[in-house]
């Protein structure tokens, strides 16, 4: 039920990403399958960033980590495609750059975890510089461009298969040099994989994470339905799939002081996906590191209901 949920959700997720303007989702034909999922990522390898899988192997998938712990992952998708940029170049669009998310998750200190187009990057270097100089934030791949790896992507232009490794490996390239906690974590858009986009990604020694949780952010109207989407399907564990693209998902800012005192109410803490994925040997070392030096949790210290609207 749940699978059907947020493949639902991602129909809405996906108008913010395509070329077209936003409209009812058209139902793709063939939708490809996604391959199976797994709450429990394969170990990584101990001098390898968070993600990081065997080079050679097919990646594993994950929707979400150990139901064990009350902590969630907070992720924020950095799409950007040719038709947003033109839409930027000519004055249609303002902004896919929420700068109002960044403040709210710095001045609370709430870890979260951000996947960046390369193109977005490319776009904005000044801001992802500042997500990469905080401990508390951490930097993963949802590829170039945003194209889709399967067909019938809910009409997203297609990457060449002989172009797929590539499309990747070039994205984790532009981010590298910008430091701060980089990972081997690698998001699909519009979570659409088959087995040959996965077996594309094997040289890479990637882990591709999907979510359990689609807030239906974009081109929302109100920030109501979002909050909803969010809190009535977290569990520990989830992982939250939400845009940090402004022009696209104009209510994702106004959307957050609530979801974050949903999850207060809840018991349940904001974390760095890579703690929510850690195996329990490495989560409490990987919580320890993001809290900084002086060893201060941000648990607590999130905005109350109603403050820091927009």
């Amino acid at each position: 039920m749940l699978r059907s949920m947020i493949m639902l959700a991602v129909v809405a997720l996906l108008s913010a990403c395509g070329a077209q303007a936003p409209g009812p989702a058209a139902t793709p034909a063939a939708t490809e399958p996604r391959g199976v999922a797994t709450s429990k990522p394969a170990k990584r390898p101990k001098a390898g960033p968070p993600g990081a899988t065997r080079a050679g192997t097919r990646p594993p998938v994950v929707d979400h980590g150990p139901r064990t712990a009350n902590r969630v992952a907070l992720t924020f998708d950095a799409d950007m495609t040719d038709a947003m940029l033109y839409s930027l170049r000519t004055g249609r669009a303002k902004s896919y750059a929420n700068l109002r998310i960044i403040d709210l998750l710095e001045k609370h200190e709430i870890p979260a975890t951000f996947f960046l187009t390369g193109k977005w990057v490319e776009r904005y270097p000044e801001v992802t510089r500042r997500l990469a100089a905080n401990p508390r934030f951490e930097l993963a791949n949802h590829t170039y461009g945003h194209q889709a790896f399967t067909a019938d992507c809910y009409g997203l232009p297609r990457v060449p298969r002989k172009e797929m490794t590539a499309d990747v490996a070039r994205t984790f390239d532009i981010i590298a040099p910008y430091g701060g906690r980089q990972t081997r974590y690698f998001r699909f858009p519009g979570l659409c994989h088959d087995g040959a986009a996965l077996a594309a990604l094997a040289p890479l020694g990637v882990t591709v994470v999907d979510g359990d949780v689609v807030s239906g952010d974009p081109f929302a109207k109100r920030y109501q339905p979002i909050v909803r989407a969010v809190l009535s399907t977290v569990r520990p564990g989830s992982v939250v799939i939400l845009h940090v693209t402004e022009e696209n998902a104009a209510m994702t800012d106004e959307a957050l002081p609530h979801i974050l005192a949903g999850l207060r109410e809840r018991g349940l803490t904001p974390a760095r996906l890579s703690d929510v994925l850690a195996p329990p040997e490495e989560s409490g070392r990987d919580r320890a590191e993001s809290h900084g030096t002086n060893g201060e949790s941000g648990k607590g210290k999130g905005p109350r209901e109603g403050t820091e609207r927009r």
